[in-house]
């Protein structure tokens, strides 16, 4: 019988995945623009498709795990993104790389969304935090080793081939996760029965005010995280002259320090939850006490010298938005219910804008104003406002009962 803490475990695994996938590309981005011959320009529009095709397909992801289920949902985007991923290894121009990135996008869009799905089927409000937690210490652990992996692979054998090695290892979890896992437990009194309709109307995700800071506090987080997917590497590289394997490694830094964040923070969103004076608080106060942190330390290292110092502020700006990144799921899952899928897949796309935003700011500031003072001071404003966004979310509400109200 499958047991909630194994299927926490297999999504666990998934993160690592997704973001080992969408990692690769930043470590392999000079053997790509050298093959292909693409400017840095060129490139921002490879990382910035990703998120772009990311952002766009949140919300069919979403209803796609409401609709069908997890089980289906999950197996069904990861075999077609792991496809994407050894597809990235055939292109052969610009257009061809920025179209295969932005369908990639699309793939992994249903991951999370479906995630959150899985998490309302399958666990109580109260566990919720720390799954989060376990959960998207994966994704940074897994953006971590995404580095030296791709690193090992690049000595070895070309940037093509290990893209294909990539996508090969996600379509055996596809295979793994549908044919060992269910949408619910089976030893349910009641397991729900998916339906087809909806309780809650797309309309009522973008319209509803309860739901409309959830999703500008996101923008914010994923505005100064996406720095760590796309642009730190090459950006350490060049800035401070290091070696391939020397920027890999401070590379590595703030999303290893961000996996201990998660595990941290989803502990005490559970911890507030259960004390009794503070459970109103047990979403907003890591996350703004998250956010304040990454607005200090953007603005403490917009200047850094050297490159542990840059590493050093940015480990804690990244440590800051991952404080956010647990109450922000929770809380959609304690708002949403069995629409969890589709109201978190509307605050990950919103976020995914900011990511997309963010991977074409970073170059164009850099040439505009010649450092990358200003997109550290502009992050760190971002932040500052989503403190203020955390205020306007209601406090910790009976599950579903934000879209009952809604309707």
């Amino acid at each position: 019988m499958t047991h909630r803490y194994s299927v926490v475990a297999a999504l666990f695994v998934l993160s690592l995945i997704t973001y080992i996938d969408r990692v690769a590309i930043s470590t392999a981005k000079d053997a790509v623009a050298r093959d292909l011959h693409l400017s840095d320009t060129g490139m921002g529009l490879v990382f910035g498709a990703f998120s772009l095709g990311y952002a766009l397909a949140q919300v069919p992801g979403g209803w796609l795990a409401d609709r069908y289920g997890p089980r289906l949902a999950l197996a069904s985007v990861v075999t077609a993104w792991s496809v994407l991923t050894a597809l990235t290894g055939a292109a052969w121009n610009l257009v061809s790389l920025v179209v295969i990135r932005f369908l990639f996008g699309i793939g992994e869009a249903g991951a999370f969304p479906g995630t959150a799905r899985a998490f309302v089927n399958w666990l109580p409000q109260s566990e919720r935090g720390r799954a989060n937690g376990v959960f998207f210490s994966g994704s940074r652990i897994g953006g971590a080793a995404a580095f030296p992996v791709l690193v090992l692979l690049l000595s070895v054998t070309s940037w093509r081939v290990s893209f294909l090695i990539l996508g090969a290892a996600g379509t055996l979890w596809a295979a793994f996760w549908y044919l060992r896992f269910s949408d619910y437990p089976k030893d349910a009194r009641q397991a729900p029965q998916l339906s087809s309709k909806s309780e809650l109307h797309l309309k009522d995700v973008f319209t509803t005010a309860r739901f409309l800071p959830a999703m500008g506090q996101y923008f914010a987080g994923n505005f100064t995280f996406f720095l760590c997917l796309s642009w730190l590497n090459p950006y350490l590289k060049k800035t401070y002259s290091l070696s391939d394997s020397e920027a890999a490694n401070l590379a590595m830094i703030p999303l290893l320090v961000g996996a201990t964040c998660m595990w941290f923070t989803g502990w005490l969103v559970d911890r507030l939850f259960h004390t009794a004076p503070l459970r109103a608080w047990s979403r907003r106060l890591p996350a703004m006490a998250g956010f304040a942190l990454a607005a200090a330390s953007l603005i403490a290292g917009a200047d850094a010298k050297t490159a542990w110092q840059a590493v050093a502020w940015f480990t804690l700006a990244t440590f800051g938005v991952d404080m956010t990144i647990s109450p922000s799921w929770s809380y959609c899952a304690d708002a949403a219910g069995r629409n969890a899928g589709s109201v978190s897949a509307a605050m990950n796309m919103v976020g995914n804008i900011g990511s997309f935003i963010s991977a074409n700011a970073f170059p164009w500031l850099i040439a505009w104003t010649g450092s990358a003072k200003a997109y550290f001071l502009l992050a760190a404003a971002m932040n500052v406002a989503s403190i203020w966004l955390w205020l306007r979310m209601p406090s910790v509400p009976e599950e579903g009962s934000l879209t009952r109200a809604a309707r």
